[in-house]
């Protein structure tokens, strides 16, 4: 029964909660709209958490106990089915015109991220492994998206889960603004396209990329979404052995490591979802439907995530995840040129 949690009955008690969270998640939406949000390409995914946050920290208390099986649902179930079909932001064919150049740069910086994520916070900073993994897997793969698909392979906590996708966007929105100028600068030494590879390789939310991309040109913007888009398909396959590595840790572990039979099943939907979108069976129109009822799933689930979250225990973990991130944003920033030049190198030519 692997889909058995994703498909569960939605139950006449979980309609308060999930209406209240819908609420929010369109205030969400239209904040996300207004143009000092939008220039800074803040997603709705980000400003849904911050008035998450704000509301579970101050009326909280008032919230009708009834309610919470439905902020429940909303970022546990609900979180789960939106990441099966953001599948359908990619297609194959995507990822085949960035060829090997873009596979291997994307694939390099994917994982000597998320390793060096995973290393440096739990046994350089000491940080839960939860929480760590989940720092580690958003600035390898994709931001906020990350971090929410990783939350239930790792178990996480919602103040863990904040915390993550707060240190990826403080870094990810620094580099969108850094990273064009540096590169007006000369002081990369790359061309348009090669620029796109090296933005879609290292940096964090896909609103990044698009941004910074733009910033330089169309070529620069095309390339770098679609390594973007690359490394978000590899978070499907990260999340499958994320899982297994955890559960052969599992015996006598204290970091929440999931039970056996936990294997991430809506990771294995994304991917048939991507599949079928590139088989080009599902019209264009209805592709648009369900990525925009996805991005406002994703929405859902991060104000109910923020509603879950308490900031006396974000203030109990003190400044080292955000030294983390930073540690990560400095290799995305710095590796990310290093491989990008390596691998244009070796087979921009080819």
């Amino acid at each position: 029964m692997p889909f058995a949690s994703l498909l569960a009955p939605f139950d006449r008690r979980l309609a308060g909660g999930v209406t209240f969270v819908v609420l929010f998640a369109c205030a969400a939406q239209q904040l996300a709209q207004l143009s000092p949000v939008s220039r800074l390409g803040i997603s709705p995914l980000i400003v849904g958490i911050v008035i998450g946050i704000f509301y579970g920290n101050t009326l909280r208390h008032h919230l009708p106990s009834q309610w919470l099986p439905g902020i429940l649902f909303s970022s546990k179930t609900l979180l789960r089915l939106a990441v099966v079909f953001y599948g359908f932001r990619i297609t194959f064919q995507d990822i085949a015109l960035v060829g090997a150049e873009g596979f291997a740069a994307g694939a390099i910086m994917l994982a000597t991220t998320f390793l060096l994520g995973a290393g440096l916070g739990i046994k350089a900073f000491r940080l839960p492994p939860r929480l760590a993994l989940m720092i580690a897997a958003g600035s390898a793969v994709c931001g906020a998206a990350a971090v929410l698909a990783t939350e239930p392979v790792v178990r996480g906590r919602p103040h863990e889960s904040s915390i993550a996708v707060g240190t990826v966007v403080i870094f990810g929105t620094l580099a969108m603004f850094l990273y064009p100028a540096v590169f007006a600068s000369g002081v990369l030494g790359f061309d348009d396209a090669t620029y796109g590879l090296f933005a879609g390789a290292s940096l964090h939310e896909v609103a990044h990329v698009v941004a910074a991309g733009r910033a330089v040109s169309t070529e620069a913007a095309n390339n770098a979404v679609i390594v973007k888009m690359l490394r978000v398909m590899m978070l499907a396959p990260l999340l499958a052995v994320l899982a297994l590595a955890l559960v052969r840790r599992s015996k006598g572990d204290a970091a929440g490591a999931p039970a056996k039979g936990s294997f991430p099943w809506f990771a294995v939907g994304f991917i048939l979802c991507a599949g079928i979108n590139s088989l080009q069976v599902v019209p264009a129109p209805v592709v648009v439907a369900i990525n925009e009822l996805d991005l406002f799933a994703l929405t859902m689930a991060m104000c109910a995530l923020g509603m879950e979250t308490s900031l006396d225990k974000v203030r109990k973990v003190g400044a080292r995840p955000f030294v983390l991130a930073g540690c990560l944003a400095l290799w995305l920033a710095f590796g990310g040129y290093w491989v990008t030049a390596l691998v244009h190198g070796l087979l921009g030519a080819a």
